[in-house]
């Protein structure tokens, strides 16, 4: 049949119902890795806080079943099981309809989290079965989906009745369809950081995890009634404090505005926004806010007590944040959100009641607290006085040499200049990067050998990572500059390569490269995390092969122990590393998209992604290795 090339009305395929939620899953909860899979949960917690803040909940369940489901309770009101005006129960609505909700007007809810009101019909779209129990008005009512549609006959309309109870809520378990998603395993340490982190939030909220997968069951209860200043405990817990942490809240433009700070002994920012309890990893306007306003009463103390003179330059916002740790919570009746996994704030009056606030209530606080504004100022003055130092080696050095990407002697370019396609491998030595060169697809992969252990940037000065050639190199090549706390040269849009993949050994040294690399990207080029340009490559460790069927690649000692199982009569081959394997090998296990195993690194919330930070950036090497070693065990395949 001829392929139809007009573009007109027919061409026009509108997706019914959730149908377009299982196409095109990625614009609703991100991705299908487990990052997407975890979101599935996080979205129907989210509708149990809303009930929270509504002042109807005050303890969820979250349940991690032996069969790879979960289940999330509450015992809030229960969804609204009453005839819609559609003509059906008001709760098959919510559960199978885009967009239904009772979070479009104030009447129900003043503040939300799963504002789209699409969060239920969602995991719903993406489970193979959705369980639903609504515990409301005297009975128990029942429903249940697969695949999005459907199962339980109606009863004039309205659920049927499967009990009696005097107690509300609602109770959904679902099982994620492992056709729409890379794995079905809920990943559990992201899922607890995540509970926790909204326990902190929401200081009269209870809510226990469990976990029946485990040979022992785990059941951990959360109830922070500390609040955010108990967060920002914990955040410091392991580092060196200079004051107890500041806390105020207020109210301005309709928005409820929470806010707490402590200063640490490090010259590292770690600011955190959260807008109706939802984690906003870009940050957004309230944000903008706080920091605006702090760094203009900051610098207005800072010379009305002398520690800037007439002739002396403002403080930046660099300078006064740095050994910040931060947290800006705020409740919004609209909040817009770029993007339906809310990762920025985009609301303008966010940025006026944030700064009204805390206009407000730093100066009534640190009129009171003389001596802690003073240490504030002290760790200003001291960023000031290292910012000018390093500005200048870094204008040296940058200006000094101008590197040519292509021609630097390491890098073996690829050819494309469509970034989007482009990928660079970071190989460690000069065998395994021969290799790599001559097995790469030269259309869209590119190499860079680095010889030896890179700097570990942690306690060097910025003008040592600078002279460091391999780390130059690497700045070079990527094409978007570098961050660093105090100035911002860093342009994700300049970027040359869509994934940047860390090709180490799988031994103790690899792993060892990988954290350094690691270290580097999160000190001077965040983004590139936090956007999903970075990898670890997952290169085998064995070649099976038997005497009679097809030669097999085993990734790790467990898939070794696995076919040991299935075959008997084989011949094993070791890989010690990279260097041993030849083009061909070095192509089909770790470089072809379609065959190899690779490893996205992803930190999903604020806990997660600043007790990582520090451990990739501290002086203890073990965790740092037990870090690359977990990753590499939850490898996913990249095709």
């Amino acid at each position: 049949m001829a392929k139809k090339t007009t573009y007109d009305a027919e061409s026009i395929t509108i997706l019914e119902g959730l149908e377009a939620v299982r196409k095109r899953p990625g614009m609703y909860i991100g991705s299908v890795s487990t990052k997407g899979l975890n979101h599935l949960v996080y979205e129907i917690v989210d509708n149990a806080v809303d009930e929270h803040l509504a002042g109807f909940c005050s303890q969820i369940e979250v349940t991690l079943e032996k069969d790879g489901s979960a289940t999330v309770t509450d015992n809030g009101r229960g969804v609204p099981v009453g005839m819609h005006a559609k003509g059906v129960s008001a709760a098959r609505i919510v559960y199978t309809t885009l967009h239904a909700g009772g979070k479009f007007d104030d009447s129900a809810y003043k503040t939300s989290g799963g504002l789209h009101g699409v969060g239920s019909s969602v995991v719903n779209a993406l489970s193979t079965y959705m369980d639903v129990k609504i515990s409301r008005d005297g009975a128990v009512h029942h429903d249940r989906y697969e695949r999005g549609i459907p199962v339980v006959e109606l009863e004039d309309g309205l659920l049927p009745v499967i009990g009696k109870t005097k107690k509300t809520g609602t109770c959904v378990n679902f099982l994620p369809d492992p056709t729409i998603f890379e794995k079905t395993r809920f990943k559990e340490e992201e899922i607890k950081s995540r509970l926790h982190e909204t326990a902190y939030l929401n200081p009269e909220l209870t809510i226990i995890f469990t976990d029946k997968r485990k040979t022992q069951e785990e059941r951990i209860e959360y109830h922070e009634p500390d609040g955010i200043i108990g967060f920002i405990k914990d955040l410091n817990s392991k580092k060196e404090v200079i004051h107890d942490p500041v806390y105020y809240k207020g109210e301005a433009e309709g928005i409820e505005v929470e806010v707490a700070f402590q200063y640490v002994n490090e010259f590292h920012e770690n600011v955190l926004g959260f807008c109706n309890n939802i984690y906003n990893a870009e940050g957004g306007t309230h944000l903008t806010g706080f920091k605006t306003t702090f760094t203009t009463i900051m610098n207005q103390y800072a010379r009305e007590i002398g520690v800037l003179k007439d002739k002396d330059a403002n403080f930046t916002g660099a300078d006064v944040r740095n050994g910040m740790t931060a947290i800006v919570s705020i409740k919004h009746p609209d909040p817009r959100f770029e993007g339906q996994t809310k990762t920025k704030l985009d609301n303008q009056d966010a940025a006026k009641a944030t700064g009204k606030v805390t206009s407000d209530e730093i100066p009534r606080f640190f009129d009171r607290n003389l001596e802690t504004l003073k240490k504030v100022l002290s760790c200003a003055e001291k960023a000031a006085k290292i910012r000018k130092t390093e500005e200048k080696a870094k204008t040296n050095l940058l200006t000094r040499q101008k590197y040519s990407f292509d021609s630097n002697g390491k890098l073996a370019n690829c050819e494309s200049r469509d970034a989007s396609k482009c990928e660079i491998f970071i190989v460690e030595g000069d065998s395994a990067g021969g290799s790599a060169k001559t097995a790469r697809d030269r259309m869209y992969q590119a190499i860079l050998p680095i010889r030896g252990k890179i700097l570990n940037v942690e306690k060097a000065s910025i003008d040592k990572v600078l002279a460091n050639a391999e780390i130059k190199t690497m700045i070079n090549a990527f094409g978007c500059g570098f961050s660093e706390g105090y100035g911002n040269d860093f342009d994700i849009t300049k970027l040359r390569y869509d994934k940047i993949i860390i090709m180490a050994d799988a031994d103790v040294d690899g792993a060892h490269i990988s954290t350094l690399l690691l270290t580097l990207f999160y000190r001077f080029m965040p983004e590139l995390i936090y956007e999903g340009h970075v990898y670890v490559a997952m290169p085998p460790l064995y070649k099976a092969m038997p005497k009679k069927g097809e030669e097999e690649y085993l990734y790790d000692d467990k898939a070794l122990e696995r076919y040991r199982k299935t075959h008997s009569d084989f011949t094993l081959q070791r890989y010690k590393g990279l260097g041993e394997m030849d083009a061909e090998q070095l192509w089909e296990t770790t470089l072809n998209p379609e065959t190899r195993m690779m490893k996205r690194i992803e930190i999903e919330d604020a806990r997660m992604a600043s007790g990582v930070t520090e451990m990739l950036m501290g002086t203890e090497v073990p965790p740092r290795r037990a870090f690359i070693y977990e990753n590499a065990t939850e490898a996913e395949l990249d095709i």
